[in-house]
């Protein structure tokens, strides 16, 4: 379904060391948009990757024209809240898309998101894998039970309203994006949670969709037992202070 006349997608991509993915997510995603008639930017944030994703991005750049593949680099690793915001600042869009580089989310969900966007007139449609059709695919026991763990603590600690909260995969509109990017304190895997949980407080309304999450398929995850320490420690921040 297109969208509305004058809508305009921005795509914020935060890469670090994602040489092999980007091409093919970036293909997935100029083929996805240009079939259903969209327009669309895609804002790639590379993170001074060591791995030449950089060097990758600006040969996209050049195949698919700089009006299609913004690179803004970074010099190094600063965490994806700041990502996001940095993207922001160069998106011509009303509409941001937020995904992950490394092929976990599939660009074939999007005509969905802006159907669910449209339909509602939401302010946030975020992918979830707990509802409906999601799921999660190419995870091992232990991270889908730390997965479904921490959503659950969340939804019993906070009653956010929404089914996947530690999720990646959403639509923004713009300006509300920006105001919750002023509001939000967390880094790490609890600030996706943090979005829901402020966009809630804001009075924003959220619509969901449900998705199949596939493990990254080039390249290591990134969540370690720092990560999972993290994540309780800003939950119950969170849970503190909101």
């Amino acid at each position: 379904m297109a969208a509305r006349s004058g809508d305009k997608f921005s795509v914020l991509l935060p890469t670090y060391n994602e040489r092999e993915n980007l091409p093919l997510v970036v293909w997935l995603l100029v083929r996805t948009f240009r079939q259903s008639g969209t327009d669309f930017e895609i804002i790639v944030i590379d993170d001074g990757s060591p791995d030449g994703t950089q060097q990758v991005a600006e040969q996209l750049e050049a195949i698919y024209g700089s009006d299609t593949i913004l690179l803004r680099p970074r010099p190094k690793k600063l965490g994806l809240g700041t990502a996001y915001i940095h993207g922001m600042k160069h998106a011509t869009g009303n509409f941001i898309v937020i995904m992950d580089a490394d092929l976990s989310h599939h660009p074939k969900f999007i005509p969905e998101f802006i159907r669910k966007q449209k339909e509602g007139n939401f302010d946030i449609v975020s992918g979830t894998r707990y509802k409906g059709n999601g799921g999660v695919y190419g995870w091992d026991l232990k991270r889908k039970l730390i997965s479904r763990g921490a959503n659950f603590i969340t939804q019993v600690l906070l009653r956010p309203g929404a089914s996947d909260l530690t999720g990646s995969f959403r639509l923004y509109r713009k300006e509300v994006l920006q105001k919750l990017m002023e509001k939000c304190v967390s880094k790490g895997y609890v600030f996706q949670m943090e979005m829901i949980v402020r966009a809630r407080q804001l009075g924003y309304t959220v619509g969901e969709v449900p998705i199949s999450f596939v493990d990254r398929v080039y390249g290591e995850s990134k969540l370690g037992g720092n990560e999972i320490v993290s994540f309780l420690k800003g939950l119950l921040t969170l849970f503190a202070t909101t």
